[in-house]
């Protein structure tokens, strides 16, 4: 059992929802961004998302491509990625980490590598947006094996012929991207998502978890609701590029996490 699978569980048995929070690693550097990582449990964040940075970020929208662009001109990599996640380790055992982020810089270390050095590190489970289900020998698979989560995304399109493809070697939760396009556009309608999660929940046992379009405390609660959680990462990561202290930021996290566990 991972962390994920651990905290779904204690959040089930409390009748709780779950609140997954996306930051960048590394933005607006290293030090500043690790204080905000260290906070995140204590503002109520069951689960952090780590976004790994990249210089193509396709699926994200401007927040977070800039957010990235931030990370990597501090300085930020892979190996220093896994250090930051050590460097969380060290006061914190048990909030499970998703590393998000793109295969180009996994296949330039080396899958087995990465993984061996993902394990020790203590990331627990992977979201990697431009691999699909046909490609899970590269590293979905293996992942899986070294004992962490591989978390596959569905979306408004994901048919019912394709779902059970995407479903196929799917662990930890099922993310649900609630819009088309990418991070940070449209707002989120309850009213759209609920039909959707019934049907992945249909076919899958698994945790449905949605995320994009998600910015206030109102939305984080109607969203969670409707499935076992939400993801808030735009508007966290928007928060910090104000130049907002790390007290305020966490406060505002803080707000969103109350919302989903209010659902």
């Amino acid at each position: 059992m991972t962390r994920i699978d651990a905290k779904f569980a204690a959040l089930k048995a409390e009748g709780k929802k779950a609140f997954v929070a996306y930051v960048m690693a590394g933005d607006p550097d290293y030090d500043a961004s690790l204080e905000l990582v260290r906070g995140l449990p204590g503002a109520g964040v069951d689960i952090i998302e780590l976004g790994l940075p990249f210089t193509d970020p396709m699926a994200d929208g401007p927040t977070i491509q800039l957010a990235g662009q931030r990370a990597l001109e501090a300085g930020m990599t892979l190996e220093r990625t896994l250090q930051f996640v050590r460097d969380f380790r060290a006061g914190d055992n048990t909030t499970p980490i998703v590393l998000m982020g793109y295969y180009n810089p996994i296949y330039n270390r080396g899958v087995d590598k990465f993984l061996v050095d993902a394990k020790e590190a203590g990331i627990d489970g992977l979201i990697v947006v431009d691999l699909p289900p046909e490609e899970d020998e590269e590293l979905c698979i293996p992942a899986q094996k070294a004992g962490l989560n591989f978390i596959r995304l569905a979306t408004p399109t994901t048919d019912d012929n394709r779902l059970p493809k995407v479903l196929q070697n799917t662990s930890g939760f099922v993310y649900y991207v609630s819009i088309t396009g990418i991070t940070g556009a449209a707002a989120a309608q309850a009213t759209d998502v609920a039909p959707e999660v019934a049907r992945i929940k249909a076919a899958s046992d698994l945790p449905v978890i949605v995320g994009f379009g998600i910015r206030t405390p109102e939305t984080s609660q109607s969203i969670a609701s409707v499935a076992d959680g939400c993801v808030v990462g735009s508007a966290i990561v928007a928060a910090q590029a104000e130049g907002k202290p790390v007290a305020e930021v966490l406060a505002f996290v803080k707000s969103l996490a109350d919302g989903a566990h209010r659902a």
